[in-house]
């Protein structure tokens, strides 16, 4: 005889509230860039937090060869520790790896974009 489980919502209150179409926008856009659903991104203003934009695409790639390059240079630590010679060939390879990908953070986080909007009012004519 097999057991029977009710599945049960987390939350049981449902609440309704009607916005005007401008508010309804700025929701979807916000959240939309933090890639919350409508709902997670009012959860988490009710719950005090003030959801940020994703980062850039490249960040998570970005973030794993940062973690990589940290290991590699944990483990030159660990050799140069244990033996009392430390390989300086390989370790300004790493670090120079890690210069590469700190700047490369920097330009991903921190360059502008191109403009996604067409520039000025098409209805007015330069002088």
């Amino acid at each position: 005889m097999k057991k029977e489980v009710k599945m049960m919502r987390r939350r049981a209150v449902r609440i309704q509230v009607w916005v005007n179409n401008d508010e309804n926008a700025r929701l979807q856009a916000s959240a939309k860039k933090s890639g919350l659903s409508q709902e997670g991104y009012i959860r988490s203003l009710i719950n005090g937090y003030v959801p940020k934009a994703m980062p850039p695409p490249d960040y998570f790639a970005l973030m794993r060869e940062l973690h990589a390059i940290g290991n590699n240079l944990n483990q030159l630590a660990a050799k140069a520790h244990a033996t009392g010679h430390l390989d300086r060939t390989a370790f300004q390879q790493e670090a120079d790896h890690l210069r590469r990908a700190v700047q490369q953070i920097q330009q991903a986080v921190t360059a502008p974009e191109p403009r996604t909007e067409p520039q000025g009012n098409p209805n007015v004519h330069p002088p």
